[in-house]
């Protein structure tokens, strides 16, 4: 997954995001797949919630938390940290299956919290949690809030953490959306990633460009300051990829094996952080319901 390194006077390079941990991929499915289970164990539990927005992003998260993100959860107000940004805050059961795994909320509290009257796991997140920079799930709102928060990174504290957020497509059609990747490539933003999560489907049904996500990434170009690139795609192998509304609407019904990840990713190079180990639950433990 290479993009371009632009950050202060830096010459742009091409850089790899090279894994700072030691997970490999096949933990991080297995971890994803904890993660699908728990966003189901804890939204059933609780009889309301997104976790089909949640399972759609499982594999993305499992990379990103088992693999990239730099933090450290035994203190979240450690000024080195990355910040992780949900904007698809309904997907609110996938950050929690993450902070079970991670180990800084029990299965429990998981269990019997998630979306209970004065239980700090709202239905969205809010800063209650330390891991929580801001409280998001009004669609459009976190990417807005994450360049606020690079921006005070590079410019204001000038620490070289990375600012990662979660989008979902459906947000994608909000006008603040493309007001933040402006912002971001106009003060060159190298600290901020943007990853959306296409799974093509809203609330109430398919989203506008559904599976299209090379008119996505054309749209994210043209936020793009004319000397640095900004967008790659990371496009599964088992996917399928239509190009054109037309070949689309013929396909409806037919579903790719995962959900498509468009990425808006500015690079810049930080020194190596501590990461906590992940804690993977048995099968037979995973998979129960109750």
């Amino acid at each position: 997954m290479s993009t371009t390194q632009q950050h202060s006077n830096i010459p742009s390079t091409a850089v790899e995001f090279a894994p700072i941990t030691d997970v490999d991929l096949a933990l991080a499915a297995e971890l994803a797949q904890q993660l699908r289970v728990d966003s189901i164990r804890s939204s059933t539990s609780a009889g309301s919630g997104h976790p089909t927005s949640s399972m759609s992003a499982a594999d993305l998260l499992a990379v990103l938390v088992g693999r990239h993100l730099r933090y450290d959860w035994d203190d979240p107000g450690n000024a080195a940290s990355d910040h992780l940004i949900f904007s698809k805050g309904h997907a609110s059961p996938l950050l929690y299956s993450i902070y079970k795994a991670v180990g800084v909320v029990s299965d429990q509290e998981l269990m019997t919290g998630y979306r209970r009257f004065g239980s700090r796991l709202e239905g969205h997140p809010t800063p209650v949690l330390p891991w929580v920079d801001v409280a998001t799930g009004s669609l459009g709102q976190g990417l807005p809030d994450a360049v606020g928060v690079a921006l005070a990174g590079k410019y204001l504290e000038e620490v070289p953490y990375r600012v990662w957020v979660l989008c979902g497509d459906s947000e994608m059609a909000e006008g603040s959306i493309w007001e933040a990747l402006d912002k971001a490539s106009y003060y060159k933003l190298s600290n901020l990633v943007a990853i959306v999560d296409v799974n093509r489907l809203g609330q109430r049904g398919p989203t506008d460009l559904g599976w299209d996500v090379d008119t996505y990434a054309a749209r994210a170009r043209s936020c793009a300051s004319p000397s640095t690139s900004v967008v790659s795609f990371l496009r599964p192998a088992s996917a399928s990829s239509p190009t054109s509304h037309a070949a689309r609407s013929s396909t409806t019904n037919t579903t790719p094996a995962v959900s498509q990840p468009l990425c808006v990713l500015p690079s810049v190079g930080a020194g190596s952080r501590s990461c906590s180990q992940l804690r993977l639950e048995a099968p037979t433990k995973a998979g129960r319901t109750g």
